[in-house]
């Protein structure tokens, strides 16, 4: 099995998100990208041969964090998957990410 990754984004798309060099970054950053896998599973439940992660990536200001999904290259239902996720970026948090935000 030939793994793909693919950045995402680490909150819906129209909302605000934590800003790498903000001093609550490392708390809100965890906090928003775990809220958005959840949110992101609920609406697309994975297949097989696909998973949401959260991944760090350094950054001039230090290490940022992104929701990602890791895919099987060979496997063209996880393909399909990934590139949902991609077109579908939900713009808002559901009532639940709230919560799990709060």
């Amino acid at each position: 099995m030939a793994t793909q990754l693919m950045t995402l984004c680490s909150s819906p798309i129209e909302e605000s998100c934590a800003s790498v060099g903000n001093s609550d970054y490392e708390e809100r950053s965890l906090r928003e990208c775990f809220a958005f896998k959840h949110q992101l599973e609920r609406m697309f439940p994975p297949p097989k041969g696909a998973w949401l992660c959260v991944k760090s990536f350094p950054h001039d200001f230090g290490n940022y964090r992104e929701v990602c999904v890791k895919y099987d290259e060979d496997d063209p239902v996880a393909v399909d998957y990934a590139y949902q996720l991609e077109r579908e970026m939900p713009p808002h948090w559901d009532d639940i990410a709230r919560d799990e935000l709060r």
